[in-house]
């Protein structure tokens, strides 16, 4: 069973993020508040939760969130800044948006910036420990499949429809044939070298 707090006096929002080790596409960050009384069984880390699940517990949680929010941060800025700080970027950016004003934060991972002078505390693989955290994780998983399900009508031959940007052998050989979209992670290492490469956006 996934904990419903950590500082039960608290008000807390749990973040995540989606995308980190993708070679295309933004990452995607949640922060979710949710009840306290809150459970459901199928909640859990969004990667261990098949694609179905995820679908309906992102409505549910939509639903009974006492406030959420998701925020993308782009590849170029993912390449300005690096990773990291694109991922941490994109949770201050979710808490930013959120109505209610968190009273502690709850991440996922182990790296995280001061937000707001608001008390945080990183907890590895939260995601499948605490039920705001999970939440974050399953609204960010799916906002960005989503993302990527789109560009994937612009570039099919990348299969973003199945590999949603990750470095499967299949997405590595198209960057190798076809180059690199301006969606690509250019402060990556997409194939061996880079040398050469051409956006192909129009195409």
């Amino acid at each position: 069973m996934l904990k419903s707090y950590l500082n039960q006096k608290a008000i807390e929002a749990g973040c995540d993020e989606a995308g980190r080790g993708c070679l295309a596409g933004p990452v995607c960050a949640a922060a979710v508040i949710m009840p306290s009384d809150y459970s459901n069984p199928l909640l859990n880390d969004s990667k261990k939760m098949s694609s179905q699940n995820r679908i309906l517990l992102r409505k549910e949680i939509e639903k009974v969130a006492l406030d959420y929010a998701v925020v993308f941060v782009d590849n170029h800025t993912i390449d300005d800044i690096n990773i990291l700080q694109a991922s941490i970027l994109a949770m201050h950016n979710a808490l930013d948006k959120l109505k209610i004003r968190p009273e502690h934060i709850l991440v996922d991972g182990n790296k995280f910036n001061l937000y707001s002078n608001t008390p945080h505390t990183c907890i590895v693989k939260g995601d499948g420990k605490f039920v705001s955290i999970a939440a974050a994780s399953v609204l960010a998983k799916t906002y960005r499949d989503d993302f990527m399900l789109g560009l994937h009508q612009r570039f099919a031959k990348y299969k973003w429809n199945k590999n949603k940007g990750y470095p499967t052998i299949e997405h590595r050989n198209a960057i190798a044939e076809f180059g690199i979209t301006s969606y690509h992670r250019r402060s990556f290492q997409l194939i061996n070298t880079q040398m050469g490469m051409e956006f192909i956006t129009d195409k």
